[in-house]
């Protein structure tokens, strides 16, 4: 895939690499400050890459030593807030709902709405010079990309509401006592460190991790009962792929699995020949 951005720098870098998609923020003299038009084209890569079936796992990034400082205030925009908040609204949404596991690699600062994108992300490494901030009171603003919702869930209400109303800055050994970070890794160590996760997460099988992914998603919000009935819809539809006979087969000969997410189930009018007498008793066409 190629860079998106206007422009003989492209703001947004979009490389792919044997089923691993990096997209790097790529405005390092503003620490990858978002503008409205930033915003919208990495919603746009975020969809298309939701529908590419070759894209098995995706890195978000920054340029230059930042993750992402937020949105760029400088930079004037006369569109009604309301637009720009759908900008916001629509870039939340695909990436919660990206099927495949997502992945934030932050260097340097990740505040504002910035950090609120990495939150976003399923999984978090940091190197431990990173600083968080949800800055917002600071800019007479109130939490958005999704704050308000990941904050709760993530930490609790109460650590959330310290977050918010104080705009505290923490550092990665801060956030990784709170849950908001998943490892900490030397500055000289990220690079391999995450290249590495990013490998085995596309490694894995692209179907059930998509549909775990859901599962947890949408347990924070389920019953019990509704997530056990989520549940047994998703293993039904891992068991007509052919991941889950080839982890079997895999284990018996002591052999790394090929996990590919095609669909094993035979057509139809296969499926009542294997069936034998079973199917001869139904109604005759």
């Amino acid at each position: 895939m190629n860079a998106a951005g206007n422009g003989a720098a492209a703001e947004l870098l979009v490389a792919d690499n044997a089923g691993v998609r990096t997209i790097t923020l790529n405005r390092p003299h503003r620490k990858n400050a978002m503008t409205w038009a930033l915003w919208r084209d990495l919603a746009d890569v975020l969809r298309d890459t939701g529908t590419d079936r070759s894209v098995r796992a995706v890195v978000l990034t920054g340029a230059g030593g930042a993750f992402c400082s937020g949105a760029d205030i400088s930079v004037p925009d006369a569109r009604h807030p309301m637009d720009k908040m759908r900008i916001f609204s629509d870039l939340a949404l695909q990436l919660h709902e990206l099927p495949v596991p997502a992945v934030a690699k932050v260097t340097g600062v990740a505040v504002g709405a910035g950090w609120n994108l990495a939150l976003g992300c399923d999984l978090v490494v940091a190197t431990p010079d990173a600083t968080f901030a949800q800055i917002f009171a600071r800019r007479g603003l109130s939490l958005d990309l999704g704050g308000s919702w990941l904050l709760p869930k993530l930490v609790g209400l109460q650590q959330a509401k310290r977050l918010a109303l104080l705009a505290e800055t923490l550092d990665a050994a801060g956030a990784e006592a709170l849950g908001l970070v998943t490892w900490v890794v030397a500055a000289d160590e990220i690079d391999e460190f995450t290249d590495d996760l990013a490998a085995r997460l596309a490694a894995g099988p692209p179907v059930a991790l998509a549909q775990t992914k859901a599962l947890l998603n949408e347990g924070a919000d389920a019953t019990l009962r509704e997530a056990l009935a989520g549940e047994a819809r998703a293993q039904g539809v891992n068991f007509a792929t052919a991941d889950a006979p080839e982890a079997y087969a895999a284990f018996a000969t002591k052999r790394a699995p090929r996990f590919t997410g095609e669909w094993s189930l035979p057509p139809a009018g296969e499926q009542r020949t294997r069936g034998g007498n079973a199917g001869s008793q139904g109604p005759k066409e």
